[in-house]
């Protein structure tokens, strides 16, 4: 992945994000929030606003807060923007207070899926909420993106509603949804939006709203990529590729390079049509003009799925339509795809061009005020007690440095939502906002709380060739071993911490995201640097599981690369005098996991002296490919057919209640559960009151409880300050203890 992402190598050029001619209203000038009253708007002197936003989250001017982030990149543009944040949604009413949109709604759950921010991997009810004042659950409806776009119908009915953010992002196609147990239609339909836009939308935004400023009728937009729309048939001039069954008979052809360009691959063809990695049909491809073709064009096909109605009642053809989706991530090569909903269409147009560097600083520069909206705070404008929001307390002192993850876990939604290319701010844009932080956020001690994202050691590492990576179709750069053709130069990355932590009045820069460990043993450099300048006492890893089963499914490395990192952390903790510890992650219950696998893992969590003082149950988020495998019982990571590979699903409260309790076999509330389960197992030998045993034959008192279903921190011995949890699992953050 090239780490400046070179656009010349994508499939139709880019408009640069600060290339369109302004709107008129930009004579206003940035605001010092964006408005979210009547009375702020007559302040600024705005008699309506061009777009509202409306949000399930509180709304923080911050640069993490993907409502701050779009509101902003809008007014850059010229534009009057409202938000709505956290509305009444039981009447249409809350949703006038800002008036009538000139040109549409914005509509987004919030930086979370609204389901996984209710409810926990048990379907139980959370008792709080981190994007919401005073930690407050209950202040945004189930499927909010759905609720939101309802009332924005009712409230106005004939203005467009543009749906994005993750909620909408990982329902674009029919899907699981693991509370109701069933497979639901996209969410294009059930919102009945006008377009979602999928993925980071910064580029399809602001070309979406600058045409309809231009008066084009909205169902005529589109050509945009990351959109997702309702049609009735595919257009003339398009290339229909069918993919709607699996175990269809054709020649046999052999594989293609999955490194050659797509030119490459047409010439080494010979014209012939191959058998495409979709899984689709063999045959010579028509357009609608009947003219016979052999190798269609890849920007004028579209891929289709397997219907609403075939995958809803077809397990088998769900994982096949997931692995189709999968393959057509690539901005480089992707192609649109299409899926039948009774007799209308969903429409995927392919995944947005990444941004530039010179983007990603022209978003993240814009003037946010980094703090929470006024209308939060008290009457002496603090943000405590009850008006604290926990989410903006966690990263007020933090940096996002980079986008994007080419890990591939399968459990993750960040690729389905932010894309594998890493797109990198500056050394400059990124030292700037470290000042700003230092010279402007109230409360800043000199310790900066993070520079990093989805992953911590991602920035600048790519592709070493733009036409190599233009034209891959692997799921993960590192995975089942770090691809040749990766550039795994952490340098750039050791200089930024090295400036980051000389700038005036900065005393730490510590590491909080997620560390890709099999990547960072490549840099023995970046290790030591990291380890003796910018950890707190723990640093948080995740290997996820000891056992080669769980972890194909995962498609995470094995237990001896955090071996490897192991051995390097305590060297570079010793040679500074230093006494850190590892706190590694794991996942219980995940596809692929036998009860074996538990015992194992529980053994090596023994062996190794750790004892679980969180545990975190496999959660099936939408459109993730773990989740078409939880869903299906089929491995959507090899080619899908009615005899391909099937896979241990931990399904039923008894069997995801063992899993957690392997992970915490110290807990004598477990010890029940776990006798039963080993001796079942033919593992009695494990019950005893010797060190070779995991649990005694005695039972303590206990007082009925269970492990807790959030994730698993495997804690050392010392005691731990507070909760960590990993960005990749879509989970809120938590308060310190």
């Amino acid at each position: 992945m090239n780490a400046l992402v070179d656009v010349s190598f994508f499939p139709r050029a880019a408009k640069p994000l600060t290339a369109y001619r302004k709107y008129w209203a930009h004579r206003f000038g940035p605001t010092p929030f964006l408005p979210m009253s009547r009375r702020e708007m007559d302040a600024l002197g705005w008699d309506s606003c061009d777009v509202i936003l409306v949000t399930g989250d509180a709304y923080v001017d911050h640069p993490s807060f993907g409502m701050a982030v779009i509101g902003r990149v809008l007014e850059a543009q010229g534009f009057r923007v409202g938000i709505i944040a956290q509305p009444d949604w039981q009447s249409a009413e809350p949703f006038k207070v800002l008036g009538r949109p000139n040109l549409f709604w914005g509509v987004t759950a919030g930086n979370m899926d609204s389901m996984i921010n209710r409810y926990t991997a048990d379907r139980k009810l959370r008792s709080d909420d981190a994007y919401t004042p005073g930690d407050v659950a209950g202040r945004r409806p189930d499927r909010a993106a759905i609720v939101y776009s309802q009332r924005c119908r009712e409230a106005f009915k004939d203005v467009p509603i543009v749906l994005g953010g993750i909620e909408g992002s990982l329902r674009r196609i029919a899907h699981y949804d693991y509370w109701s147990d069933k497979v639901r239609k996209s969410i294009v339909l059930d919102a009945k939006c006008d377009l979602l836009l999928y993925g980071n939308a910064e580029r399809a935004l602001v070309e979406v709203a600058h045409r309809l400023a231009a008066r084009e009728p909205v169902h005529t937009i589109t050509d945009v990529r990351g959109t997702a729309f309702v049609r009735r048939s595919t257009p003339e001039g398009w290339f229909e590729i069918d993919s709607t069954e699996v175990d269809q008979p054709g020649r046999v052809e052999a594989h293609v390079n999955p490194y050659q360009t797509v030119s490459e691959q047409a010439k080494g063809q010979g014209g012939a049509c191959a058998k495409d990695d979709t899984g689709a049909q063999p045959i010579t491809v028509l357009p609608r003009a009947n003219a016979r073709v052999t190798v269609p064009p890849r920007d004028r096909s579209v891929i289709r799925l397997p219907s609403y109605e075939q995958v809803k009642s077809d397990p088998v053809l769900y994982a096949h339509a997931s692995r189709v989706l999968h393959l057509e991530t690539n901005p480089g090569n992707a192609r649109a795809l299409v899926q039948a909903h009774g007799e209308r269409d969903v429409w995927l147009n392919p995944p947005p061009i990444p941004l530039t560097t010179a983007e990603m600083d022209h978003v993240f520069g814009l003037p946010y005020a980094r703090s929470p909206h006024p209308a939060y705070a008290d009457e002496n404008g603090r943000h405590d007690g009850a008006t604290k929001i926990p989410a903006w307390e966690m990263i007020r002192f933090s940096v996002n440095i980079m986008r994007g993850c080419f890990g591939g876990c399968t459990f993750c939604s960040i690729t389905e939502h932010e894309g594998r290319i890493i797109q990198s701010r500056s050394e400059a844009s990124i030292l700037q906002e470290v000042e700003e932080i230092r010279d402007k956020v109230p409360g800043f001690t000199g310790v900066v709380s993070d520079l990093g994202g989805p992953t911590a050691n991602m920035y600048r590492i790519g592709c070493r060739s733009p036409e190599i990576e233009a034209a891959c179709r692997k799921p993960s750069c590192v995975y089942p071993g770090i691809c040749p053709n990766l550039n795994t130069d952490h340098s750039a990355l050791v200089q930024l911490y090295r400036k980051a932590r000389a700038l005036k009045g900065i005393k730490k820069i510590l590491i909080g995201s997620g560390l890709r460990y099999d990547l960072a043993v490549q840099s023995p450099e970046y290790v030591k640097e990291l380890v003796q300048h910018h950890v707190g006492g723990y640093l948080k890893i995740a290997p996820e599981h000891t056992e080669a089963g769980p972890l194909g499914k995962m498609m995470k490395p094995g237990i001896g690369s955090y071996e490897r990192f192991r051995q390097m952390f305590e060297k570079y903790s010793k040679e500074a005098g230093k006494e850190q510890y590892l706190i590694p992650y794991f996942i219980a219950a995940h596809p692929g996991t036998s009860d074996e696998d538990m015992m194992n893992l529980a053994l090596w969590l023994k062996r190794n002296g750790f004892r679980a003082d969180q545990v975190q149950t496999f959660y099936p988020s939408p459109m993730a490919t773990a989740t078409a495998m939880y869903h299906s019982g089929r491995n959507p990571l090899r080619k899908v057919g009615r005899a391909s590979e099937t896979v241990d699903i931990v399904k039923g409260d008894r069997r995801r209640r063992l899993h957690k309790a392997f992970l915490r076999y110290h807990d004598p509330n477990n010890w029940p559960l776990l006798r039963e389960a080993l001796k079942a197992m033919g593992r009695a030998d494990l019950i005893g009151n010797g060190k070779q045993h995991l649990i005694p034959t005695f039972q303590p008192a206990t007082d009925g409880s269970y492990a807790s279903p959030r994730r698993k921190n495997a804690t050392p011995a010392q005691p731990r300050k507070g909760r960590i949890l990993t960005q990749h699992t879509g989970l809120p953050p938590r308060k310190s203890r």
